[in-house]
């Protein structure tokens, strides 16, 4: 059984303004697999968030996992995610219903939600990637 352990993390600059992902990937000793940011338009924080989660799980997919252990820092998203929470928003639940049905390619998904600090690396690809369109804007 392929275990793969993801954090992830989106943000805006403005709510909705410029936004971007962070991602990582590692293994179940936590060695790392993947890593990455990038920019992705115009959106909310919490689309943001969805959205690093999508990209985490697309890749999850493509590496063949079959358990996959989600750290996020958005309380929002997990707890819509477990379905604790009704989704109103309706940006938040075609993002939700695309994760929801990629969700169906793996045997167990868990989602955790944990303390910003602690997501310090995805949150730091997300303002690396913001960062690097701001300095294009000033060129």
């Amino acid at each position: 059984m392929k275990h793969l352990i993801t954090y992830t993390d989106g943000g805006a600059r403005g709510n909705p303004g410029p936004a971007a992902i962070g991602v990582m990937i590692l293994d179940d000793k936590r060695k790392l697999v993947k890593a990455w940011g990038h920019y992705i338009g115009e959106t909310t924080n919490n689309q943001a968030e969805y959205q690093a989660l999508l990209a985490a799980l697309q890749e999850a997919k493509k590496l063949k996992a079959e358990i996959i252990d989600c750290y996020l820092d958005s309380e929002l998203v997990v707890k819509q995610m477990r379905r604790e929470y009704k989704i109103k928003d309706k940006a938040l639940g075609q993002l939700f219903i695309k994760i929801w049905n990629l969700l169906q390619n793996f045997n167990k998904v868990q989602f955790h939600h944990i303390a910003r600090e602690l997501n310090k690396r995805a949150d730091a690809l997300v303002n690396k990637a913001l960062d690097k369109l701001d300095k294009q804007e000033l060129n």
